[in-house]
């Protein structure tokens, strides 16, 4: 599925600026490392835009039990979220937060990616998949999807 590749390859270029960000820590490069996370940011909440208003909101439309699991998933966004708009990289106490978070972000993925993910495939119609696919590109204004 297009959008899956697409989220997938969102989730790498996330995960890549996030470990950027954890190697410029190691090397006492906050700067940089600032600037990694603030890409990282910007990446995932476009992301999870899409995420959210497409892909998330056809299986709860779908059926109330994926809402035991897409719940939790919307709450560590979130929470993720507010941690980057007032984390500063320079704090001892927000360098280690942020690792931890990096750290989190790896399992919350694979929640997506070995779960949500293939459930989505069985799941919803055609119609349901083109709903996601419209807030992907309402969530990303001006991208086109990756070629196959």
């Amino acid at each position: 599925m297009p959008l899956l590749r697409d989220y997938t390859a969102e989730h790498e270029r996330a995960i890549n600026l996030g470990g950027g960000a954890v190697r410029a820590l190691d090397a006492g490069d906050t700067a940089k490392a600032q600037n990694l996370a603030e890409r990282m940011a910007e990446e995932l909440r476009t992301h999870w835009r899409g995420e959210e208003a497409g892909l998330f909101t056809q299986l709860l439309d779908e059926d109330d039990i994926f809402a035991e699991y897409i719940d939790p998933l919307v709450q560590e966004h979130r929470d993720l979220d507010a941690f980057m708009v007032s984390m500063d990289l320079s704090n001892p106490a927000d360098q280690t937060r942020f690792r931890d978070e990096v750290s989190a972000l790896h399992e919350h993925i694979a929640k997506e990616e070995d779960s949500l993910f293939p459930a989505s495939v069985t799941t919803l119609s055609g119609d349901q998949w083109d709903a996601a696919i419209a807030a992907w590109y309402t969530a990303h204004p001006g991208a086109t999807m990756l070629e196959a």
